[in-house]
């Protein structure tokens, strides 16, 4: 097998990153370098030649009005050939929402375009948990698939502060004799890095609240390379990535705990890596979702 070429486990438990409170798991070379050199084409040609915008209102009351009540299939369908997002500038980066921004925590009902589908999502879906296990990593998650990407383009220089994930978690109510049991079901954070190498740190809070700013781990993200965090790793803990041009003290004493995981350890054996611009995909499964056909309340060409 060719260096560039993608390399898969088993199962998910074969990519398991040792020594953390909460399931995480590391693939180094989820994707080809032929895959990343075409996804980074379709991210960095992600703009609309017409500002077209599409405006979706979630109000039931909107939703019932005669002329709402009329929008139909074709409107979804003319979601699904709107034209493409485009780069978002914040303040320190530039950020584009598949396929739709969150508008009061609901995303609207659109596919996903093919190329963030295949191949991360269909590979996503074929992985299974434990090996001779029929199950996937998103079988008990809200719609059992990513349903919303986030694409985050980083300069060199560039962190994101310590911050909790999003849970974007349902309820799954059971029935017992004495009572009733509510489990909560957390749908994964997948994270797949493209164009360069990062270290991100995972934080503790005090008892206090306030944070530790010594991270407790640290995690090395390769280009091409898979990141899953599940659980309490990113209910209960914090992330974030340092606002530096280098990242160094890279090794495995030196708190990097997906070392052992590495596809290529050697590259960063003086425990140093040199930023470039990176740019992550992060995929995951919002679970309030609403119908085009419902709730969509018009479309606005400016």
């Amino acid at each position: 097998m060719d260096a560039g070429d993608a390399s898969l486990p088993p199962s998910l438990e074969h990519a398991r990153v040792q020594g953390l409170p909460a399931a995480a798991y590391y693939i180094p070379s989820f994707i080809s370098e032929d895959e990343e050199r075409l996804l980074l084409g379709k991210v960095r040609s992600s703009r609309r030649r017409h500002r077209t915008t599409v405006l979706a209102v979630f109000s039931p009351a909107l939703a019932s009005l005669p002329c709402l009540a009329a929008v139909t299939d074709d409107a979804r369908a003319q979601v699904a050939a709107a034209p493409k997002p485009r780069w978002k500038q914040l303040t320190r980066r530039r950020l584009q929402t598949w396929p739709s921004d969150l508008v009061r925590d609901r995303l609207l009902d659109a596919p996903l375009p093919p190329w963030l589908e295949d191949p991360v999502v269909a590979r996503l879906l074929s992985l299974p948990l434990s090996q001779g296990s029929p199950g996937h990593l998103f079988e008990q998650s809200p719609h059992a698939r990513p349903n919303h990407v986030l694409i985050n383009e980083c300069p060199p220089g560039i962190g994101i502060m310590p911050h909790k994930l999003s849970t974007w978690q349902t309820a799954v109510v059971l029935s017992r004799p004495s009572g009733m049991l509510i489990r909560r079901r957390m749908a994964p954070r997948i994270g797949q890095s493209l164009g360069a190498s990062l270290c991100l740190n995972l934080y503790r809070s005090k008892d206090d609240g306030a944070l530790d700013p010594t991270p407790a781990w640290r995690v090395l993200q390769e280009p091409r390379s898979l990141l899953i965090t599940t659980q309490s790793l990113y209910t209960d803990y914090l992330h974030g990535i340092a606002d530096t041009d280098e990242d160094v003290d890279l090794s495995a004493d030196g708190g990097v705990v997906n070392w052992p995981l590495l596809r290529d350890p050697d590259a960063y054996a003086d425990g140093r890596n040199v930023r470039g611009t990176r740019t992550s995909l992060t995929y995951r499964d919002v679970l309030k979702v609403s119908k085009v056909g419902n709730k969509l309340a018009m479309f606005a060409k400016r």
